[in-house]
């Protein structure tokens, strides 16, 4: 799979194009079940397969203070995309400019003029254009005037439940992580540097990786949670806490402090994925480090019960 950038669109595309269209925060199974729908499209008829994707959420260019939170950062996008048989991920930049392009402008300056599109695959509920006056309906007719073909696709449910992005991010900022797992297709996760920390953990013997994920990313909800964190292409056991350690003192940002068991490694400055699997319960205030230490003894008790490690 090749990664291109708006700027470099000269270089490639001198093919017609299969293409993806969606704003694909998460990569769920609904998303998934488009982008394989593309691919096969796109074998069978001799094209090139695109993902067309932007590199900030467009309601985060338009919004501007009302902030939507994001299931995947641009690098893990890449990394989930480049494990199936995908032969381009196309990022363009989203901007007041391009916010201004009507649905029609889009499709003739983008779609046919950049991409050559001879099919486009799009969600039953895919909008585009300024203020999203474009719907699927408007893309069909666009799609015979300028001829290319559009395959929709119907909603995907899971548990009686349409699957989006919207409903995963309110999964996972409640702590539902199980329920998230469902419909993504894999457990959340996070990926990010480990940087030193108050190393409270140490000195209650837990010492923790103290990771700052990228500020648009959705954090689970404030808690202590059963993981297991990647490390240099190895997964470990590990328990997570989630929140501002109120025993100790607040802290104005939120941390996440991960606790890799049966392990003493230095790893400042690498990068870990800490992948969430159950929620164990709500961060509290303590009235003692004692009763914290004894709390989280129990909590780790619970883990190792789940993860199907000895205690």
């Amino acid at each position: 799979m090749k990664v291109i950038y708006s700027n470099s669109i000269d270089k490639y595309f001198n093919c017609n194009t299969g293409v993806g269209l969606g704003n694909f925060d998460g990569l769920h199974i609904g998303h998934m079940a488009l982008i394989n729908t593309l691919i096969r499209e796109t074998q069978l008829n001799g094209l090139a397969s695109v993902v067309y994707n932007f590199t900030k959420h467009p309601e985060n260019i338009l919004r501007k203070k009302l902030i939507t939170p994001l299931l995947l950062t641009e690098q893990k996008k890449i990394d989930l995309l480049s494990e199936i048989n995908l032969d381009y991920l196309y990022f363009d930049e989203f901007n007041e400019n391009f916010s201004r392009l009507s649905p029609e402008e889009f499709v003739k300056q983008i779609l046919i003029d950049k991409l050559h599109i001879k099919l486009a695959v799009v969600g039953y509920d895919y909008k585009f254009g300024y203020h999203g006056d474009g719907n699927v309906e408007f893309l069909k007719e666009l799609g015979k005037k300028y001829g290319f073909r559009v395959i929709v696709i119907s909603p995907i449910t899971c548990d009686n439940e349409i699957i989006s992005s919207t409903r995963i991010r309110e999964l996972v900022i409640n702590g539902d992580l199980e329920t998230a797992y469902k419909l993504l297709g894999r457990n959340y996760s996070i990926t990010a540097e480990v940087v030193s920390g108050r190393r409270i953990g140490n000195t209650i013997g837990y010492p923790t990786a103290n990771i700052n994920p990228e500020r648009f990313l959705v954090l689970p909800a404030n808690g202590v949670y059963i993981t297991k964190t990647l490390l240099d292409g190895k997964f470990y056991n590990s328990m997570t806490n989630v929140g501002f350690n109120p025993t100790f003192e607040d802290c104005k940002q939120k941390n996440v402090e991960t606790h890799i068991i049966d392990f003493n490694q230095d790893i400042y400055g690498k990068k870990i994925e800490v992948f969430f699997l159950k929620k164990i319960r709500d961060e509290r205030k303590f009235e003692s480090v004692e009763q914290l230490m004894q709390q989280i003894s129990k909590d780790m008790c619970q883990a190792k019960e789940y993860l199907g490690i000895g205690t």
